[in-house]
This record gives C-alpha cells, sequence and structure tokens, in this order.
C-alpha cells in the first residue's frame, strides 16, 4: 500500500467518523454504512492492483455515500450549504421538489466507478448498469422486509415512483460521460506526445 492510498484512506476514515457524530438516524446510518464496509474490505483486498488515482475515485464515492448516509439520503443540508458559500439555495433556483442529493451520489457512482475500472468503455458501462441494479434490487428487497416507514427511511424515495430507474439511468450516464472523457483524452494530441 502507498503513502498515498494510507492518506487516502485515512481522509476518508476522518470523514466517515465525523459523520457519526451524534447521527440523526443512527439505525437508517448504519444500515447504509454496511455496504461501505464491504466496498472498504474490497479496496483493501485489491490495493495491489489499484494504483492511488483508482483508490481516490473509488474513495470520492465512497465519501459521497458516507455523507448522504448521515441524512439517509433524503435530507442531505445541500440547500443550506449553497447558500452558506454561495447565497443560492439550489431546490429554489431550480425549482426541485425533492432532495437530489441522491441522484449526484448514483451519477457519481458512474463516474467513480469507471475511473476505477479503466477498461473499455462498453465493460464499464456494462458493470456500472449491473451493479446498480443489484443495488436497486437490494434496496427493494429491504424494503420489502422492513416496516414501510422504514423502508422509506432508507430508500428515499422521496414519492419518486421512477427512483430506482433515475439512479440506474443517472450512474449510466456517469459511466458513458467519464468514458467518453477517456477516449477523448487518449485521442488527443497532447496526450499522444506524453
Amino acid at each position: 500500500m502507498t503513502r498515498g492510498q494510507l492518506w487516502l484512506l485515512g481522509a476518508f476514515g476522518a470523514l466517515a467518523a465525523v459523520t457519526w457524530i451524534n447521527p440523526p438516524w443512527p439505525a437508517e446510518q448504519a444500515l447504509h454504512s454496511s455496504l461501505t464496509a464491504v466496498a472498504l474490505v474490497a479496496l483493501w483486498l485489491l490495493r495491489k492492483r489499484l494504483d492511488t488515482a483508482q483508490w481516490a475515485w473509488a474513495l470520492l464515492f465512497l465519501a459521497l455515500h458516507t455523507i448522504a448516509a448521515r441524512w439517509i439520503y433524503s435530507f442531505v443540508p445541500y440547500d443550506d450549504w449553497t447558500d452558506a458559500l454561495f447565497g443560492v439555495r439550489l431546490s429554489e433556483a431550480f425549482s426541485w421538489d425533492r432532495n437530489h442529493f441522491d441522484r449526484l451520489v448514483h451519477f457519481a457512482y458512474g463516474v467513480c466507478l469507471t475511473a476505477v475500472l479503466r477498461q473499455k468503455w462498453l465493460r464499464s458501462l456494462e458493470i456500472v448498469l449491473a451493479t446498480s441494479a443489484a443495488y436497486e434490487l437490494l434496496e427493494w428487497a429491504i424494503a420489502m422486509t422492513l416496516g414501510a416507514e422504514t423502508a422509506e427511511a432508507y430508500n428515499g424515495q422521496q414519492g419518486d415512483m421512477w427512483d430506482a430507474h433515475a439512479d440506474m439511468a443517472l450512474a449510466a450516464l456517469g459511466a458513458l460521460v467519464t468514458s467518453l472523457a477517456s477516449c477523448a483524452r487518449r485521442r488527443s494530441p497532447a496526450a499522444a506526445t506524453r
């Protein structure tokens, strides 16, 4: 494991620890965080095969997911953050009726996983779509086994019957954008001279 990977892991660990300070929904956060733990074990097992940039992409996604898990996705206070930083509330600026942080995380999943995989774009797109669909099926299975209120808190659909479809589409779009950017970068004259 490189020093860069250790630094990234330490930064992620610090972020994860901060999200557990007085969590508003500890049980739901723990449920969301269980897959993060699985992903961290996978990263550890693959540590010799992944370079520091791949670790950074993987941990960027896990960081976004960890932030979202604290507020069970539906209540991430990004409007408060953008208001404090820029004086603009995104939900008001775009007339949004729901919290869209989960959309950002699903898009980031496609971007980050594609960057980690570094395979042909079609293979990356297939993997992103397959794992995204598997995650949506897992969410559905959890919803079927939990009570309605707990399931809604975990899934965070916010009344959107097309939530799973939009989540998978955004992950695919993220993978496609990253793949196209990677292809364009490889074909550019500047890349050829490096």
